[in-house]
């Protein structure tokens, strides 16, 4: 990745840590400092670690992990570090630079890879992921936890995806209906609300909720318990259940609501509203406040 003269991106050291512990490997996301919003960097470094991880032959569990008090706050809308005029190298998906590309094009181009793209393939990886959520996990942040095959969350754990105030149909991996089922999916983002970890749990998309201090301990030890079966076994087996997850139509949904997600983009801009709705994360964040009676 180069970067655009245009746009300077501020150094923020190592953005994506990762640590091998025996069998399991840790990939951690490290912005605490805005609550790991993800930026292009951050995406291809976290793309570079799970890529060591699965080359490894000796590593069988992926970890995902955020520093900090929260996993994620999605992706980075308003951070010195936020990126739309960055060079990369297309690895999701076979598409041109989106850099000097004007409107649509420089947008459908851009979340085609970065968004959509890279979340199918860390999805697809041939080793088991397991999703270590604490504190927020808003929007972007679920299609990182959504990548992932298992989830854990600690019990001060949180999600939603408020993309909805944009005039959005949710965000570009739009797992929705297969991750919480249809009448929920419908809840979540008609309403913006935040959902719990034991809201979630109930409806099957965390498979663990644990307190926030064993987080890391109980994550680990369903690692290792998984490091145990054949490396070959898993991958297949993972394989299977994803193959079954598309026959019951979400590849293919998903690519259709993402040919939504752009018209709406194109209606904001069309309209005068910018391409997110005259939404920024200062007034999302006071949206969401608001709506759940100024919960922090």
């Amino acid at each position: 990745m180069t970067e655009n003269p245009d746009g300077q991106i501020p150094d923020e050291g190592e953005v994506v840590t990762y640590e091998r512990r025996g069998p399991i490997a840790i990939v951690t996301m490290n912005r605490p400092q805005y609550r790991n919003a993800q930026n292009s960097v951050m995406t291809y470094a976290l793309d570079a670690a799970f890529t060591r991880a699965v080359e490894d032959a000796e590593v069988k569990v992926i970890v995902l992990a955020g520093n900090g008090k929260h996993f994620s706050a999605g992706h980075d809308i308003g951070t010195p570090g936020r990126d739309h005029h960055v060079h990369y190298e297309n690895k999701a998906a076979l598409w041109w630079d989106h850099v000097d590309r004007p409107g649509g094009d420089q947008r459908f181009a851009r979340e085609s890879e970065v968004y959509l793209g890279m979340c199918r393939r860390w999805r697809e990886m041939p080793k088991p992921t397991i999703a270590v959520v604490q504190g927020a996990c808003i929007a972007g942040a679920l299609m990182l936890a959504w990548s992932c095959d298992l989830i854990v969350a600690s019990d001060d754990a949180f999600f939603s995806d408020p993309v909805v105030r944009m005039g959005i149909p949710g965000v570009e991996y739009f797992a929705h209906p297969w991750m919480l089922g249809p009448r929920r999916a419908k809840e979540i983002l008609f309403t913006g609300d935040r959902f719990t970890a034991v809201q979630a749990y109930e409806w099957g998309m965390v498979n663990r909720v644990v307190p926030r201090e064993e987080l890391e301990a109980q994550a680990l030890e369903l690692a290792e318990k998984i490091s145990a079966m054949p490396q070959f076994g898993l991958a297949l087996t993972k394989k299977a259940v994803n193959q079954c997850e598309d026959l019951m139509g979400m590849r293919a949904g998903m690519d259709s609501v993402f040919g939504l997600h752009h018209f709406a983009h194109a209606h904001n801009a069309e309209v005068g509203a910018g391409s997110l709705g005259g939404m920024n994360a200062k007034s999302m964040k006071a949206s969401a406040a608001q709506n759940q009676n100024g919960a922090e």
